[in-house]
């Protein structure tokens, strides 16, 4: 049985060229397109707060599969989430990777550790058909799944932002 746990609320004014704000105010920000793509300096974009999240939300998952097998994470773990966005045609979409370096942790363990905080962290569980999420240990890609991924192959894929086309400003 499904029971809510927290409802976050935040308002845009002007798309990416306006401002949003959280409903507790923590969050009061200039938007902008990417700097890379016209944009202002000093302002941010939906791609930076969402990866912002993501890595966040991820290492809480991480946090609580290493609490579940009786173990913790060394205090300088990390994940570094990069979110790309992409045209393809007249529709625009985003892609993520995902790069862990837990610290102590083996690198088998490490793999394991991560396909299970994808597998219970609510940005995955989001994200999970609607675009496609690279996880990665220490910068080396790692298999993934087929459905976990599913219904993303013909929607771009992840592309490594180093590589990535620049998309239109106006997405």
């Amino acid at each position: 049985m499904k029971k809510n746990l927290y409802t976050a609320d935040a308002s845009a004014v002007g798309g990416r060229s306006g401002h949003v704000r959280s409903a507790t105010g923590i969050i009061d920000l200039d938007m902008s397109v990417p700097e890379g793509l016209g944009g202002k300096k000093g302002a941010t974009n939906p791609e930076e707060l969402f990866a912002a999240g993501y890595a966040s939300c991820f290492q809480q998952a991480l946090l609580v599969t290493a609490q579940r097998a009786g173990d913790t994470l060394d205090k300088e773990s990390s994940v570094q989430c990069s979110v790309t966005l992409f045209q393809e045609g007249e529709g625009y979409g985003l892609s993520a990777i995902l790069d862990v370096d837990l610290k102590k942790f083996d690198e088998a363990k490490t793999i394991e550790m991560v396909r299970f905080a994808h597998k219970i962290c609510p940005y995955s569980v989001g994200t999970r058909g609607n675009m496609e999420v690279e996880l990665r240990v220490t910068g080396k890609a790692i298999p993934v799944e087929a459905s976990e991924n599913v219904g993303v192959s013909d929607k771009g894929g992840v592309q490594d932002p180093k590589n990535a086309a620049p998309a239109a400003q106006n997405a």
